[in-house]
């Protein structure tokens, strides 16, 4: 079985970083390659300009390298753009990299509203969903299927 594949809208995943936050076991779970983080060049790129804006250029080189070495992260750019998302367009990019990659979730609190999308359809859970879900299931599996 494959396991979990999660893409993690960009404020998800930063303050998944810190270890202050309540979310950093997201982080975590990932580097313990308890599940497959999907992301696109497009994804990544909004990854480093916010990660530069909030803790500094020198720690997003080093983030980001690291991430792509792991095992678990899969680099998927779409081919096809859907363009469901109207409210806020930038945020397509998180939902033609779900289609592409055939994810399971996105993780977010802003595309709530991409749920009632027929075709294709976008499993998305908000934070809370998601910890309630897996945060436990992390601490005692190896992985998440």
């Amino acid at each position: 079985m494959n396991k979990l594949r999660l893409i993690l809208d960009t404020n998800i995943f930063l303050v998944s970083l810190s270890p202050n936050y309540k979310y950093n076991w997201i982080y975590l779970a990932l580097i313990q390659n308890k599940y497959d983080l999907v992301v696109s060049n497009e994804i990544l790129t909004e990854y480093q300009e916010q990660i530069t804006k909030r803790y500094g250029l020198s720690i997003t080189d080093a983030s980001l390298d690291y991430l792509l070495l792991l095992p678990n992260v899969i680099l998927k750019n779409p081919s096809y753009l859907w363009q469901l998302v109207e409210n806020d367009k930038d945020d397509n990019k998180f939902v033609d990299c779900y289609v592409a990659s055939q994810s399971d979730y996105i993780i977010s609190n802003d595309l709530h509203q991409i749920k009632d999308n027929k075709f294709p359809q976008i499993a998305v859970l908000r934070y809370e969903e998601f910890e309630q879900e897996y945060k436990i299931r992390f601490a005692t599996n190896k992985t998440i299927t």
